[in-house]
């Protein structure tokens, strides 16, 4: 469904790549967010980067396979230019205050036989305290999905929740209710901070869990339909090494330091080169030189 709406938004003819949706590519290649590779023909690979640069792909490439005669440009692309979609306004439900580091954990939809897409999308997150002490807080965050182009009805109930179970642990709160909120609709998350306790104090190593069913009404942006719905989550609290982390202010487009497991930079290459491509690289570079003649 990503690889559909980019294709249509920006009209591209490029061939897309799509990740499983148990991240299995990511995984094997070293579970970066935003690595970078490079591979021979023969399927070597010649360069990885732990972080996407453009500027060092291009000069990779030029060194690997040669410069271009004139690099493409926006205006080249002759894009056309996108229309922004009718959207439910946001700003409008304060955001929750988060009390110091948190850890996303793990949350699986329990889907039915004939479920509705899971316009809503769960996001749960663990306090430190929590995996230091035994207690701690657990946050749980419910997220539209912009895949289906959904909003909140205000008009309607607002989103409730319910801990249906639990494994090893003891959660204050039951159940939760979203604010009432003046506007008919709005796409902001609803958010909400439970006390956690570990009954079983360390004792046993069995999965802390908890089954949690969550009711909104769900309409779409078109006004083609709004309905209610009930869906059902697991959440283990176990650390989701695809969670990703929250973006401070500041760090939007951030690069990370230091090499890492992959190491940064331009000359982050790879042993396996194949012997075609380093006799192609070299041929490359002393095209080059001759281009540009003596010095």
């Amino acid at each position: 469904m990503h690889v559909a709406e980019a294709k249509e938004k920006l009209g591209t003819r490029i061939n897309w790549i799509c990740d499983s949706m148990d991240n299995a590519l990511k995984h094997a290649l070293g579970d970066r967010p935003n690595s970078e590779f490079v591979f021979d023909p023969d399927g070597n690979l010649v360069v990885a980067r732990q972080w996407s640069n453009p500027g060092d792909l291009r000069a990779d490439l030029e060194e690997l396979v040669g410069s271009v005669r004139r690099e493409t440009t926006i205006a080249d692309l002759n894009m056309k230019p996108l229309t922004s979609p009718k959207t439910a306004a946001t700003g409008i439900v304060d955001r929750v205050k988060l009390p110091g580091q948190m850890t996303p954990v793990l949350t699986e939809p329990i889907m039915e036989a004939s479920s509705e897409p899971f316009y809503v999308k769960l996001r749960a997150e663990v306090d430190a305290d929590f995996f230091r002490t035994g207690h701690g807080q657990l946050y749980l965050g419910f997220f539209l999905d912009p895949l289906y182009k959904v909003h909140w009805n205000n008009r309607a109930m607002p989103v409730v929740f319910e801990v249906e179970s639990t494994t090893g642990i003891v959660v204050a709160d039951d159940s939760g209710e979203g604010p009432d909120v003046e506007v008919d609709a709005d796409a902001d998350p609803r958010e909400f901070l439970l006390d956690l306790c570990d009954v079983a104090a360390g004792a046993s190593r069995a999965p802390h869990e908890i089954v949690i069913k969550v009711r909104y009404f769900a309409c779409d942006d078109a006004e083609t339909f709004c309905k209610p719905v009930s869906q059902t989550y697991r959440v283990t609290l176990e650390r989701d090494r695809d969670g990703g982390s929250r973006r401070t202010a500041g760090s939007r487009g951030g690069r990370p330091p230091g090499g890492g497991a992959f190491g940064g930079g331009p000359g982050a290459r790879m042993q396996g080169m194949s012997r075609e491509m380093q006799i192609r690289r070299q041929r490359n570079m002393q095209q080059q030189r001759s281009r540009r003649g003596p010095r």
